[in-house]
């Protein structure tokens, strides 16, 4: 008897139902429902995109991101690029087994339908998502951006390979992680590099234009080099 074959990201959620909305031209909603709660994606750009982002929240969720809407303003940016962007609203939300399982069930998706080269977003809890999905995604992924990363979760990031580029952005008066926790996260991965947002906390506020510009060049460059 022939072994079955190990099944995705996207068929391990064992989804029940779909659910799919165009909100506008180059912005789908999505939404998955699980057993276990409801993922949901806001998918920017064309569905066939072979270069994607994937954006995830804190340990509340969110779909936002820091910075007054970062995730969302990149989406748009990237989307007249080509790029597609997925902003991932986890199923359990500080559950970090779960949540990186959204963000490569996310990454699946995108696969599916053309996506082949990948880069990992992730703000505070969410860090260690996109560190933990970057080395999930393996050959696939092409950069890792964590912004005000907590150093939970990365403890084998030592695994990620080192031609995956890191950038680790941390504001010098976060109230609720320090500034320190993303060398910690260097050190842990063995590579990347640690920018520091001077007068920036823990939502990089006072850093919103300097990340959209950072940003809106770096994460291009990863997917395209």
């Amino acid at each position: 008897m022939s072994e079955s074959l190990p099944r995705s990201p996207l068929d391990l959620l064992e989804p029940l139902a779909r659910e799919e909305v165009v909100i506008d031209d180059g912005l789908r909603h999505l939404e998955i429902y699980t057993m276990v709660g409801l993922l949901t994606i806001l998918w920017h750009g064309p569905i066939d995109a072979p270069h994607v982002v994937v954006m995830a929240g804190g340990g509340m969720g969110g779909l936002l991101g820091p910075a007054g809407g970062l995730y969302h303003d990149l989406g748009l940016a990237f989307a007249a690029q080509g790029i597609g962007t997925m902003r991932v609203g986890y199923r359990r939300p500080n559950d970090l087994v779960r949540c990186v399982h959204d963000v490569a069930a996310a990454a699946d998706l995108a696969s599916r339908a053309g996506g082949e080269r990948f880069v990992t977003v992730g703000h505070s809890f969410g860090g260690a998502v996109a560190v933990q999905a970057g080395m999930v995604l393996g050959q696939h992924c092409r950069g890792i951006v964590t912004l005000s990363t907590q150093s939970a979760g990365c403890e084998d990031a030592g695994q990620l390979a080192d031609d995956v580029p890191v950038l680790l952005l941390h504001g010098d008066r976060d109230e609720i992680l320090p500034a320190e926790t993303s060398r910690v996260v260097q050190f842990l991965i063995g590579h990347g590099e640690v920018e520091m947002l001077p007068g920036s906390g823990h939502l990089l506020s006072e850093a919103a234009d300097h990340l959209r510009t950072r940003l809106g060049t770096w994460i291009p460059d990863r997917l395209t080099a």
